[in-house]
């Protein structure tokens, strides 16, 4: 629990996109991150903080104001097919893709239908259940913002005339909203920075947290989104020191807002959060892509510019190091037939899928297979039971005195079944050995850099530095964090 001193502070979340311990450490080890090194040794630093998988922004975002896990807020990933609607949904993984699915859609379902369709209604985000308990919030920069209180978004100008699209959207937002140029607070800045990405970018995002600040406007719980790290790392790797001293220098700005970067401890909670990890990548083109049209070449599979027709058999939801794969016909392209060519890759280390409650997990490394469900006579140690059989060794998987420990793969069941009961459709699960990822007919790649998306701890441990409070949260998981803010607050 809080103390009754911390009570009475501001919570400011700031969530840095691909923020690691790797990163870190090597940034460190140079002097070169005054400021993340200010809160390490004013907080708590923790290294191994557990995302949600799919390890993409848009699933850790929705757990992360959610509290709960795909199975339950239903975003599945970046990239998804949505049965009901027989449709790709991509909120913007490359301009290859846009393109091709069309920018409005794309445009409808990252600006609006991520939140407001997509995003289940039946889970509070944190601003919905903070307005609730009579406390504002703000959101500033994040995808992911549902709120209570009812808001005209407004269609870029270049977008609603170009593409035909309405130039405002009903939508509900948190008290103070920052998202890009499309809802801003200081009209004060610079045009050059906010043209940059149109507006979604980390000076932006500093610009307008430095304006509550100045202004005595900061609500009692505040979440910044510092997107710009995570292409630094897809190009230059884990450890991207110059990357990471550039977010450090727009953390500094923030504190420089205070007399003394003590007194910004004194004042607030401080929550420096990464969202997803990255895994490298192999520098060699060939070996570094699994090259999914390829792979399965025999199948008729969905074009993106075209869509569904009744000659497709298969659509590919491709997530950089994991991806879905959907049969349409089971009868021609049954999934256990693409289970066994993707066995034969071993580059491919987790392949699953779902039969009634059991879920089967096979790999292109280890033989055999495993074999789960939840409410078994083992436990992990987030308090989960399972029934686990087979190669225990696909998922890295220890059982010690009916305890589960997990490796190389963390929190691996619960994340797994929350895939499979994040959408309706019949499809398989797989994800990369760290070094490789998926490759589909328009796919974002990072050969020689790093990538996310997948099961593998390089992908889903991040850090988590908390300052001005001796609270923690009950696990080191973004599922857990909701829960503990609101006790902050």
């Amino acid at each position: 629990m809080t103390s009754s001193g911390s009570q009475q502070k501001k919570v400011i979340l700031l969530m840095i996109d691909t923020l690691m311990d790797d990163s870190i450490q090597a940034a460190i080890e140079k002097d070169q991150v005054p400021a993340l090194q200010f809160f390490m040794e004013h907080g708590n630093y923790y290294p191994n903080v557990v995302c949600p998988f799919p390890t993409m922004s848009v699933n850790v975002d929705s757990t992360l104001l959610t509290g709960v896990y795909c199975d339950k807020h239903k975003v599945p990933g970046l990239v998804w097919f949505n049965q009901k609607e027989n449709r790709i949904v991509n909120y913007g993984s490359s301009s290859k893709e846009m393109f091709k699915l069309g920018i409005k859609q794309i445009v409808l379902d990252t600006f609006y239908n991520l939140n407001h369709e997509h995003l289940s209604r039946k889970h509070k985000t944190i601003h919905e259940s903070l307005k609730e308990k009579g406390n504002q919030t703000a959101s500033i920069n994040a995808l992911l913002y549902r709120g209570s209180n009812p808001y005209k978004l407004k269609i870029p100008f270049v977008l609603s005339s170009l593409y035909g699209m309405d130039k405002e959207l009903n939508t509900y937002v948190p008290d103070v909203f920052t998202y890009g140029l499309v809802s801003k607070r200081n009209s004060a800045g610079k045009n050059a920075m906010s043209l940059k990405k149109y507006g979604f970018n980390d000076k932006f995002s500093v610009n307008e947290l430095n304006h509550l600040i100045n202004q005595n406007m900061l609500p009692p719980f505040t979440i910044v989104y510092f997107p710009d790290f995570d292409q630094r790392v897809h190009k230059n790797g884990r450890t991207d020191v110059k990357g990471l001293q550039k977010v450090d220098k727009q953390l500094q700005q923030i504190l420089n807002q205070f007399n003394s970067w003590e007194e910004a401890l004194e004042e607030h909670i401080w929550v420096v959060l990464g969202d997803n990890g990255q895994a490298y990548m192999e520098k060699d083109k060939k070996k570094a892509l699994i090259n999914l049209p390829k792979l399965l070449e025999n199948y008729q599979i969905v074009k993106l510019k075209r869509g569904v027709t009744a000659e497709d058999d298969l659509v590919l939801g491709v997530n950089e190091r994991m991806t879905f794969i959907y049969t349409l016909k089971p009868e021609k392209a049954p999934l256990m037939d693409i289970v066994n060519i993707l066995k034969q890759d071993k580059r491919i280390d987790i392949i699953s899928f779902q039969r009634g409650k059991k879920i089967t997990v096979l790999s292109g490394i280890h033989p055999g297979e495993l074999h789960f469900h939840p409410n078994g006579n083992l436990m992990d140690e987030y308090g989960q039971s399972w029934f686990i059989e087979g190669n225990y060794e696909i998922l890295d998987i220890e059982i010690q005195n009916k305890k589960l420990i997990y490796k190389d793969y963390p929190d691996p069941l619960a994340r797994l079944y929350a895939a499979f009961h994040s959408h309706a459709g019949d499809y398989i699960v797989a994800s990369a050995k760290p070094g490789y990822e998926f490759k589909g007919e328009g796919s974002p790649t990072h050969v020689g850099g790093a990538s996310h998306g997948g099961l593998h701890k390089q992908d889903s441990l991040v850090s988590i530095i908390i300052c001005g409070t001796n609270s923690t949260p009950k696990y080191l998981r973004t599922v857990d964090l909701k829960e503990w803010i609101e006790s902050l607050v």
